[in-house]
């Protein structure tokens, strides 16, 4: 039986700050630590090149790009991304052939423009198709409240995100590409002569950060997407609308803080350990018990204090047969309003098709549901 002992839900939100829109989470367990206005849809920025850069390093991945390849730097990416532009950019050469490897480095360190351009172009043939690349990819990464329509942040009335999107966004690219993600902690980088330190702020302070982009254009204000490691504990922030450089600094710097001192990690349910389970028809059983992959974990405010409440949500009942290991529900924990986890659950055992008296038993059961629904409920 599903049960979620937990704490007080006021203090898990004793902090306040002056950006309108932010989202802390823990990478290990991505319980929500802290939000504020966090679905809404915002002006990414160049923060949007952490999509840019997930759709390359997934790339990479999948063995179809190799960091020695060569991309072009064509009179694009050089005049609306380069020197001319007078935009945040690697100041790559028009017409040169640039390594991919360098391309990440001048995307994630120094936000260029022109990288972000020249790989697009490289990976997908042009900045649209990429486009249309990164929506997919998005979609694919479950980030459903966010529209992506060009990989280096420039203003376009439909590209928006939402925080909470870029902040699991982040955590994603940090724990599945370790290897690629270590350039977006990388103090400086020199290109054409050109040496630039990195731009973002968090680099250079005390607290563990080690990543990810800042971003700001007149419209947006200033955000950022930020990881810092404490004591083996990573934590993700995705923060917008800032009114100034040193605002999105400070705040960031002060809800890391917080949040690396006023939890504690508890493990509710362990690896394999049977959660709940889901409703089953047609099948040789009633139910199928549903786990998940891993120790299921939330952090719990140092203060003490209330409960939180626990759910499983699937679409059901579910037909028989069913495979062992089949993703079939989600678990969601809240406290009070606030989701702070939402994890997939899998079935526990297979579930083979029931004998007919079995079946029939099902489907009476099922339509005399549907009756009860229809003439009794919507009553």
């Amino acid at each position: 039986m599903l049960s979620v002992a937990c704490v007080d839900a006021a203090s898990a939100q004793a902090i306040q700050t002056s950006v309108p829109h932010a989202i802390l989470i823990d990478s290990d367990t991505q319980s929500v630590l802290f939000e504020k206005d966090a679905d809404a849809p915002v002006i990414p920025a160049s923060t949007v090149k952490v999509m840019t850069a997930e759709l390359v390093f997934h790339e990479i991945a999948e063995g179809r790009l190799k960091l020695d390849d060569e991309f072009l730097v064509s009179e694009s990416a050089w005049r609306y991304g380069g020197a001319p532009a007078r935009g945040s950019s690697m100041f790559a050469a028009l017409n040169s052939r640039v390594r991919v490897e360098d391309l990440i480095r001048g995307l994630v360190i120094v936000s260029g423009n022109d990288a972000a351009i020249a790989l697009a172009e490289g990976v997908a043939g042009s900045e649209g198709a990429f486009a249309t690349l990164m929506m997919k990819r998005g979609r694919e990464l479950g980030l459903t409240h966010s529209v992506f329509t060009n990989p280096w942040g420039r203003d376009d009335p439909e590209q928006r995100v939402t925080p909470r999107d870029m902040a699991f966004l982040a955590n994603h690219v940090v724990k599945t590409y370790p290897e690629l993600y270590k350039y977006f902690g990388e103090k400086d980088f020199t290109w054409n002569k050109i040496k630039q330190a990195n731009r973002n702020p968090l680099l250079t302070m005390d607290f563990g950060a080690d990543g990810l982009k800042t971003g700001n254009i007149d419209a947006s204000g200033y955000g950022l997407v930020g990881s810092a490691v404490q004591n083996g504990q990573r934590l993700i922030l995705a923060l917008y609308g800032a009114r100034t450089s040193k605002e999105r600094a400070d705040e960031a710097r002060k809800i890391f803080l917080w949040g690396f001192r006023s939890f504690d990690s508890k493990t509710i349910f362990q690896a394999g350990e049977t959660i709940g389970s889901a409703k089953v028809y047609g099948g040789n059983v009633w139910e199928v018990p549903l786990v998940a992959d891993s120790e299921v974990k939330i952090l719990l405010p140092r203060t003490g204090g209330e409960k939180f409440t626990g759910h499983i949500v699937y679409t059901g009942p579910l037909n028989a047969p069913i495979e062992e290991g089949k993703q079939v529900a989600r678990l969601k924990i809240l406290r009070g309003t606030t989701e702070v986890l939402d994890l997939p659950l899998k079935t526990a055992a297979a579930v083979e098709v029931g004998s007919l008296p079995h079946r029939a038993m099902d489907a009476g059961l099922e339509y005399a549901t549907v009756l009860f629904r229809k003439y009794v409920v919507k009553k």
